[in-house]
């Protein structure tokens, strides 16, 4: 998964930076409103956790901006106000969750797993694509119910193919998912060749053949 962490406390931002990044996730981060409104605007998140007093702006004004724009990116707000009013806004303008400072950094990623489980997967900690089945809480894959190894990024270009199906993915749009700002200073795509590569033998050697080249333009995850 890809999050967006926009919080002025450094060393809050770096915590839960730290934290989330632990489970493989790949955290970004924003420290004041002008930083966050351009990588908002740059790329696609799974989540932001957006803290409403930022330095140069609220947070719920990139809230506002997001539903302009009609991302899917799923919001947590955080706030140091406890008030009703601020929850309400924040929740009226389409947040997906509020939580208050302090906080422990196992209840937001709680949080962060109950939104995508909402937006993602139907509120499930499975997600099924016929023969195919992933446990997004322990994070392995099975088909037709016998578990499949994979590494880190394998398991994460299939979990983000699975909730694309259907719609080409650049080599690019592959790339920045797994690696986030990271991938504009590569200098070509090869690793991506490399680990579609190794994902298809590992599905095909189980029967599954789901990974399509669109030639030219990038890769498309759909039934044969």
């Amino acid at each position: 998964m890809k999050f967006l962490i926009a919080e002025d406390e450094q060393d809050l931002r770096d915590a839960i930076v730290n934290y989330l990044s632990d489970e493989a996730n790949i955290c970004e981060q924003a420290a004041d409103f002008n930083e966050a409104s351009e990588k908002l605007e740059l790329y696609d998140y799974d989540i932001a956790v957006l803290d409403i007093n930022l330095i140069t702006g609220s947070g719920l004004d990139l809230l506002k901006r997001l539903k302009a724009q009609n991302k899917s990116c799923g919001v947590i707000i955080i706030s140091a106000n406890n008030s009703l009013e601020n929850k309400l806004e924040g929740l009226d303008l389409g947040a997906d969750d509020y939580i208050t400072k302090p906080f422990h950094l196992a209840e937001l990623n709680s949080r962060i797993k109950a939104v995508l489980r909402r937006s993602s997967f139907g509120g499930n900690d499975s997600i099924t694509f016929h023969e195919l089945r992933l446990d997004t809480a322990s994070r392995t894959a099975f088909v037709n119910e016998k578990a499949i190894s994979l590494t880190r990024k394998e398991y994460d270009l299939l979990l983000f193919f699975i909730t694309n199906q259907g719609r080409v993915l650049s080599k690019a749009i592959i790339a920045e998912h797994l690696w986030g700002d990271d991938s504009d200073m590569l200098d070509n795509f090869d690793f991506i060749y490399v680990h579609i590569n190794n994902l298809r033998r590992k599905l095909t050697t189980e029967g599954a053949k789901y990974i399509q080249t669109a030639y030219g333009t990038g890769y498309k995850f759909t039934a044969i």
